[in-house]
């Protein structure tokens, strides 16, 4: 299985480590699925990370290694075309183009994306832990 984790969720799991997110950040580290990224959701993760509110939460070598990882140990997909906009946040767009592209699951807490989760494989981050655990 392939999935795109939004940055939002990669956050979380950096912010809970008992989360959902964290538990699916964990079971692609044990190999459990393949994760693609792109420089446009690394570009958005290193911007969010260096807010001040999270800054306060994550620090700055904290962040800046975890974005390393990422860029090593997943599937640096390159970043598709611009597509038509779909989602309520234009700048949500890209996570659907990429994850449509690379024919993964988008996994988001956001409502502008999982509004389309009956349309594109699109899942909340309990669903998509659920789903790993039942394979």
């Amino acid at each position: 299985m392939r999935a795109v984790l939004d940055p939002n969720i990669l956050i979380a799991a950096l912010l809970s480590p008992s989360g959902a997110p964290a538990r699916i950040f964990g079971r692609w580290l044990g190999g459990d699925f393949e994760l693609i990224v792109s420089e446009a959701l690394l570009g958005e993760l290193e911007r969010a990370l260096a807010y001040p509110k999270l800054l306060r939460r994550i620090s700055a070598d904290d962040a800046a290694e975890f974005v390393s990882l990422l860029r090593v140990a997943a599937i640096l997909a390159p970043d598709p075309a611009a597509g038509a906009r779909r989602s309520g946040d234009p700048g949500d767009d890209y996570l659907l183009a990429l994850a449509e592209k690379e024919r993964a699951v988008l996994v988001s807490g956001d409502p502008h994306l999982l509004e389309f989760a009956d349309e594109l494989p699109i899942e909340a981050a309990r669903t998509f832990l659920n789903r790993l655990a039942d394979e």
